[in-house]
């Protein structure tokens, strides 16, 4: 199971890939001296023959496992039949009724090709409806790369602002976007709602994670983040690209009992595709179109919007989470690995934190309570870097940042993780 070897095919894919891409990279946040050739279930095998237990998934869509039978089935008996139409297509409208089924705020729904747009163009349309120009957002929060989204992000401790100023997060990006973002503190519901309170007048919405990255939500978080949105008719937008139809079939909102505006889902939604949705309340999600006594409308076109393979992917994934006891195996993995390392880290007593839910968590090597972003800068970033590449060397593939479990990460998953983590504290 473990990274036995780097063979010559692989390093030569590596060396190309170092010459081709900049940085040798796609630009996605994992191991650059991997090249996957397959996956199957919840593991992945490198171009070397090597095997890894997956807690990537693929940056989280492949939430019931790598090459699912049904999905395969249905993708290849779409796939002879076309790949693309550039309008309407039955297995697309099929997927939008679904998730209006069973997401609690969607009442309409327009697809995309990846999260970056949905939330862009969830950010578009609360402008539109609202008459308004600026969106709070939380400091640490991930949106996609859009310049809107790429705001006070990965701040570092030099670079902090003072809320609710945005720091505008690597190069690119005009100066001009920072004046249509603010940024609170994600879990201080009284400095976020002094800020909604004091802006209101300008803002068009409130985007905001669930479940932001690995920070969970305190108590009343949310529900005063609602509270606050409904009292000055502020739209209050929930990024379910990660959280969507995995924390519950209807997603975090369903999860946590508080029903946003608008939602921007993808990952899970797309079953392995390229395939995005904004859903949400009728009387917003209808500026995306003309209408009676209004001549402009929010223009969201996409050559792929709806892609009758995605949607069919997207599709047979649903169908396979609404089989009974689907979510029941997945929380019951997830919490079972989060104690596991909890306990480990005890025994070790090596100061951290396993912060997260079942579905989705990570350690933070830190002795302080971390509850939102600043409180996270000070932790020990190196050795993290260190336990993930010893966990690599022991056969478990993972981002810097969090674990993925699957619907199919069973029992020798588990115990070959807790083995792993086991060794590698040993040598941490």
């Amino acid at each position: 199971m473990a990274r036995d070897n780097v063979g010559e095919w692989e390093q030569q894919l590596l060396d190309l890939a170092a010459r081709v891409l900049p940085g040798g990279s796609t630009g996605n946040i994992i191991s650059m001296d991997t090249v996957i050739a397959r996956g199957s279930g919840p593991r992945v095998w490198d171009v070397s023959g090597n095997e890894y237990i997956d807690y990537v998934l693929g940056s989280g869509p492949m939430l019931i496992g790598h090459a699912h039978p049904r999905v395969v089935e249905a993708v290849e008996e779409q796939l002879s039949r076309g790949t693309t139409y550039f309008g309407l297509n039955e297995h697309a409208l099929l997927l939008a009724e679904e998730i209006i089924r069973a997401v609690p705020c969607a009442e309409r729904v327009r697809f995309a090709s990846s999260g970056a747009e949905a939330t862009f163009y969830a950010m578009r349309v609360a402008r539109a409806y609202r008459g308004r120009d600026k969106v709070l957002k939380f400091e640490g929060g991930f949106h996609g790369t859009h310049d809107h989204a790429m705001m006070s992000v990965t701040p570092t401790a030099d670079s902090l602002r003072s809320f609710p100023e945005p720091a505008p997060d690597g190069l690119g990006i005009p100066a001009s976007a920072a004046g249509d973002m603010l940024v609170a503190p994600f879990n201080d519901i009284e400095t976020a709602s002094a800020i909604i309170e004091r802006y209101h007048d300008e803002l068009a919405g409130v985007i905001v994670e669930p479940l932001q990255r690995t920070f969970a939500p305190v108590p009343g978080f949310l529900e005063g983040l609602r509270d606050v949105c409904t009292q000055y008719g502020v739209p209050l937008i929930f990024d379910e690209i990660v959280t969507g139809f995995r924390f519950a079939y209807g997603g975090a909102q369903e999860y946590y009992g508080v029903t946003p505006d608008l939602c921007a889902l993808g990952k899970t939604v797309a079953g392995g595709f390229p395939l995005s949705a904004i859903a949400g309340r009728a009387e917003i999600m209808d500026y995306f179109a003309p209408s009676p006594g209004r001549d402009a409308y929010v223009a969201q076109q996409g050559t792929l919007n709806g892609n009758p393979v995605a949607a069919v992917a997207g599709l047979a994934t649903l169908e396979v989470l609404r089989e009974p006891g689907a979510y029941e195996r997945l929380f019951a993995t997830g919490a079972r690995l989060k104690t596991a390392l909890e306990d480990l880290l005890r025994q070790a007593e090596i100061p951290a934190h396993v912060l997260g839910d079942a579905p989705m968590f990570d350690v933070v090597f830190a002795e302080h309570p971390v509850e939102d972003y600043r409180a996270a800068l000070d932790r020990d970033h190196a050795k993290l870097l260190r336990f993930n590449s010893l966990l690599r060397a022991r056969g478990i593939y993972k981002n810097h940042t969090k674990y993925y479990v699957s619907t199919v990460h069973g029992e020798r998953e588990v115990e070959e993780t807790i083995a792993a983590w086991k060794g590698a504290l040993e040598e941490l």
